[in-house]
């Protein structure tokens, strides 16, 4: 009897542990091995930027000018400055930009800049009464450009670069007098710079640098009307295109 009882007690601890066991391997679910899901950069690259300039050196201002004359017959001659000179100074670009990889980075930028054009009187012998004399002829210039860099490593911080660009200019000259007018047009344009940029953080960088730019050159004045009215066209004084070697500081902050 002792026996029978002790069997029974056995198989009844085995069957309720058997039972605890099958249920605890209904509770484990089996699955496929899910895809591990790779983050994803978008819109990196892309970067803002402001810089000022000053420039050391600008020429390009006419040295000569035409000379109408009514006839008959209608002819034109030259005259000749005695001495000319442009300057300028202080110039604003705003843009914005992407950096394909770590040494190659393009921007758009827009370009301002205001100079003056200060001449002596003409030559007596080849303006036939007509002699120019210009004491100061303001200009502005909007400069749409497409620039492309290569930055040449980064040590400490620190990041050399090369670049080049191109667009087209709005050279807007003031009038002479109220009866002789400025000329506005759009011009070719383009550019050679180079420089070093500094980390200042993660996002800003610091901006230093020269840039040389070359604008063709255009009409610098027209006639006076009394001279348009007699039959005169064209312009009557071409600048040389305006060319300005700057220093130029500015920063660059990354949006991404």
């Amino acid at each position: 009897m002792l026996t029978r009882i002790a069997v029974s007690s056995c198989l009844a601890v085995l069957g309720m542990a058997a039972s605890v066991n099958a249920a605890d391997l209904d509770d484990i679910i089996y699955a496929k091995e899910l895809p591990v899901t790779q983050p994803v950069e978008i819109g990196t690259g892309w970067y803002l930027r402001g810089d000022l300039g000053y420039s050391v050196d600008t020429s390009g201002g006419a040295t000569s000018y035409r000379v109408f004359n009514a006839g008959p017959p209608v002819s034109y001659g030259t005259g000749l400055f005695n001495g000319s000179s442009i300057s300028s100074d202080w110039s604003g670009s705003l843009g914005f930009g992407y950096s394909f990889t770590d040494y190659l980075r393009s921007d758009l930028t827009l370009d301002y800049s205001t100079g003056t054009f200060g001449s002596g009187t003409g030559a007596g012998a080849d303006c036939a009464g007509q002699c120019a004399n210009v004491n100061g002829q303001d200009f502005e210039q909007y400069t749409v450009m497409a620039n492309a860099y290569i930055d040449l490593g980064t040590y400490a911080g620190f990041t050399p670069y090369v670049g080049a660009g191109a667009g087209v200019s709005r050279v807007s000259w003031d009038p002479i007098s109220s009866t002789q007018s400025g000329e506005d047009d759009w011009r070719f344009t383009y550019a050679l710079m180079g420089g070093l940029s500094y980390d200042i953080s993660k996002n800003l960088k610091l901006d230093l640098g020269y840039k040389y730019s070359k604008v063709n050159s255009g009409t610098q004045f027209n006639f006076t009307t009394a001279n348009v009215a007699l039959g005169a066209t064209g312009g009557q004084a071409e600048d040389d295109g305006i060319e300005k070697h700057e220093v130029r500081v500015g920063l660059r902050y990354a949006l991404w």
